[in-house]
């Protein structure tokens, strides 16, 4: 019986180690032909200037979104957590010494919170015991605590508040970069591919935009550490219900100012 010779076997064999090898590191993007932009929505691709603008145009064009995070501002460091849609919102924000719940439905705002958040409201912060609160004013709060309190749209504290709820105004005030713009690395934020772009390279905050699906803000962090907020429920609509009488207190006239 005659051998058979070993024939082209060989060669296969010693081809077969180079492809395993860039099959294995392809995920790691080492240069063995994998798009790192495969199955995106492309936006990987451009220039951050027009990221950042797709960006907002898809921010600008969605029907509602929640916001929660940090926020610091003049007035204090405030945690966010609100669901805003272009006819009102609903969430909580915790400042220093409170926690209180907004609501607003159109122009009509309310705003609900414990019996502490009252009876410290209008105090100067001063240690003087000057603002201690009396009998009275613990009675009144006690009268308040977790009631929806109708804040009249007169008061000083409308627009502030409202701000919170209003979908359009608190976007266009946390979603612009500052300094030039440049892109950053490509992350995966809750489950999300992401890339981000900068300002100022990285000074003037820092936005992850969505590379998957509509280029949506998912994160940003404000210019000087004003606090980090994570952006998600893009177009994702729920309810919102005025609170049932029984629930509601019209103050009627100025309200109490919290010192923060």
């Amino acid at each position: 019986m005659t051998a058979l010779p070993p024939g082209p076997a060989a060669p296969v064999r010693r081809a077969a180690l180079p492809v395993a090898l860039c099959a294995a590191l392809a995920a790691a993007l080492t240069g063995c032909g994998e798009d790192p932009d495969a199955g995106t929505n492309g936006v990987g691709k451009l220039e951050a200037p027009a990221i950042e603008k797709k960006a907002k145009a898809a921010a600008d064009a969605a029907d509602a979104v929640r916001v929660a995070g940090t926020l610091v501002s003049k007035g204090g460091t405030y945690k966010l957590n609100m669901r805003l849609k272009k006819s009102g919102g609903v969430g909580s924000v915790t400042s220093k010494n409170s926690t209180f719940e907004l609501l607003r439905i159109g122009d009509a705002l309310y705003l609900k919170a414990d019996a502490g958040f009252w009876v410290h409201a209008g105090s100067d912060g001063k240690d003087d015991g000057a603002d201690e609160p009396g009998e009275e004013d613990e009675a009144a709060a006690e009268k308040l605590e977790d009631k929806y309190v109708k804040v009249p749209e007169d008061d000083p504290a409308y627009k502030q508040l409202r701000g919170f709820t209003d979908m359009n105004v608190l976007l266009d005030g946390l979603l612009g970069l500052h300094g030039k713009l440049s892109k950053g690395d490509r992350v995966t934020i809750g489950g999300v591919r992401t890339i981000k772009i900068m300002g100022g390279e990285g000074n003037g905050g820092t936005l992850a935009v969505s590379l998957v699906g509509e280029p949506y803000p998912v994160q940003l962090n404000r210019a000087g550490d004003a606090g980090v907020l994570t952006l998600g429920d893009w177009g994702q609509d729920f309810a919102l219900e005025a609170p049932a009488k029984g629930e509601t207190v019209d103050y009627g006239r100025q309200l109490p100012r919290a010192r923060d």
